[in-house]
């Protein structure tokens, strides 16, 4: 039952989303018809232009034939000349003349390949160097780690994208300026042009990582389960596994998080890298009023956010066994009751 009210809050959320995102976009000034109304353009060829984009309607009427479109599919224009859009229909761009879905596909798999590495590489280098100042607190290895950490959070993400570039791809040439390579092409290739990205990100996300593991182990390292092991003899090692082992739900909280917003496209890092992403596709479709983009590209983050942090809830039970036993003894019991 909890289940199910989560995925209706989840739902209820997509459905908040893009109502405010056609709210703030589809309501502004900006006027995506102007872009194929041609020039001269006449009253009657710009109502012409709106109406065969699907405009025309009220934002309601839009705003429904969007979401039934999602199921359905939609045409635009008329009989004599019309676009098909196929289900799931995301909105068409009549900018790139492509199905806003088709260009999600395209780019996904490269957002993707940058959230999966950067995932991967910020969780171990953060929980590594948060584990290892709680472990070392008070000295100096400590206020170096949470020195640098407040430090990398703090940085524009440009800024750190444009240092790695100037050190390890212009100044000493080691790896590739930018650009992508499919996996299926070169998997080398493929890995050296993501190094970077990579690198950028897990600088910028491991240190919120880092500073969560470090605060959440002292705390873990000051309670009665740790005094007690102690006492009986455990070494330290294995203390730190304990300890570890209860930040797991935190860090994977934390984590679909950032699954979340990685796989919806990191805008900055994507467009000094030169990454044909998820993010790249959203930036230029900004920057050229390409409406249908930015609505499809937007829900479907959002979309990726609420999945990411659905599959953490699921999984909280399995990482904490405290939880699972809560909910247990949290069900009511059925009472035999004895009838004369």
């Amino acid at each position: 039952m909890t289940h199910l009210v989560r995925l209706v809050r989840g739902i209820a959320v997509l459905l908040v989303v893009t109502a405010l995102t056609f709210a703030i976009f589809y309501l502004g000034p900006a006027d995506p018809a102007l872009s194929m109304c041609g020039k001269p353009c006449s009253p009657e060829n710009l109502e012409a232009a709106r109406a065969f984009m699907g405009f025309a309607d009220p934002w309601w009427q839009q705003l429904w034939t969007f979401l039934t479109s999602i199921f359905t599919g939609r045409s635009f224009g008329s009989e004599s000349v019309a676009i098909e859009c196929a289900a799931p229909c995301l909105g068409y761009s009549f900018q790139m003349h492509q199905s806003v879905t088709s260009l999600i596909v395209e780019r996904f798999p490269v957002s993707f390949a940058v959230a999966l590495g950067a995932i991967v590489l910020q969780t171990i280098v953060g929980v590594a160097l948060g584990s290892l100042a709680a472990r070392r607190q008070g000295s100096l290895i400590d206020r170096a780690i949470t020195g640098g950490a407040v430090i990398a959070a703090s940085a524009p993400s440009y800024v750190v994208g444009l240092l790695l570039l100037l050190a390890f791809a212009f100044s000493f040439d080691l790896l590739p300026t930018g650009g992508y390579v499919p996996f299926a092409d070169d998997p080398l290739d493929w890995f050296l042009h993501l190094l970077l990205p990579w690198i950028t990100l897990a600088v910028l996300n491991g240190a919120v990582y880092a500073r969560l593991v470090r605060s959440s182990m002292i705390e873990q390292l000051g309670l009665d389960y740790v005094r007690t092991a102690r006492a009986a003899g455990l070494g330290e090692r294995r203390i730190d596994r304990y300890a570890l082992r209860n930040l797991a739900l935190p860090v994977t909280t934390l984590t679909a998080l950032d699954v979340g917003a990685l796989l919806g496209g990191t805008v900055i890092t994507e467009r000094v890298f030169g990454l044909p992403g998820m993010g790249q596709l959203l930036l230029d479709a900004t920057g050229t009023i390409d409406l249908p983009i930015i609505v499809g590209a937007t829900l479907f983050s959002a979309l990726l956010v609420i999945l990411a942090n659905l599959a953490a809830d699921l999984a909280g039970p399995l990482l904490d066994r405290r939880l699972a036993t809560t909910k247990k003894n949290l069900r009511p019991t059925r009472q035999k009751v004895n009838t004369p």
